[in-house]
């Protein structure tokens, strides 16, 4: 059992990290939605530096109407700062991985424990992962849209994407799941 899940979480892992390098480094898709470029970069750049030196996440609202409310129709902003630059792009690449791995051995280990039923048949097992991933992306992905997030768009191409990747990772898992260890219908049968 315990093979079944680490090689199912390897695989998982490697499909997933596979389709986001070629997502977002083939395609751009992450960094044309979230990293537009802003007119005049260098001015609001020095503004923002020279006003946001801790690490955190902001809220930039309109002034208020006199009466002391938001005025409708005005854009709020977000800005995010973590507090590194450029030069940690490595060292989160290594933290991306060990995150993604982690995710896929969980998946895997909940799939090692679901019913005999999920377990006894390829498509079953893909669906169950892709649920868990749907789960993740309606969850995490959907919120992300609103006041001062993303727009509506956005938000529903990253949870699309992110449910697709889980998708993909479902295959990978499922059949490794099977492949690797006795196969469920076979441990039924001698029984």
């Amino acid at each position: 059992m315990a093979k079944r899940v680490l090689l199912s979480g390897l695989a998982g892992a490697v499909v997933l990290f596979a389709w986001t390098f070629a997502v977002n480094v083939g395609f751009g898709f992450t960094s044309r939605l979230e990293m537009q470029r802003v007119p005049n970069e260098q001015v609001v750049y020095a503004l923002l530096k020279e006003h946001i030196s801790r690490p955190g996440a902001y809220m930039v609202n309109p002034p208020l109407s006199l009466r002391g409310e938001f005025p409708p129709g005005e854009p709020v902003f977000s800005i995010r700062h973590s507090g590194v630059g450029h030069e940690a792009a490595g060292r989160l690449l290594l933290i991306e991985l060990a995150v993604a791995l982690l995710a896929s051995l969980l998946v895997a280990g909940l799939l090692s424990v679901a019913s005999p039923r999920i377990l006894s048949r390829y498509p079953y097992r893909v669906m169950y992962v892709a649920m868990l991933g749907l789960l993740l992306a309606v969850f995490g992905d959907l919120p992300k849209f609103g006041i001062g997030g993303y727009p509506a768009k956005t938000a529903l191409l990253l949870a699309g994407n992110h449910a697709m990747s889980w998708a993909l990772t479902g295959a990978a898992m499922g059949w490794t799941m099977r492949t690797y260890g006795v196969a469920p219908r076979a441990a039924a049968s001698s029984q």
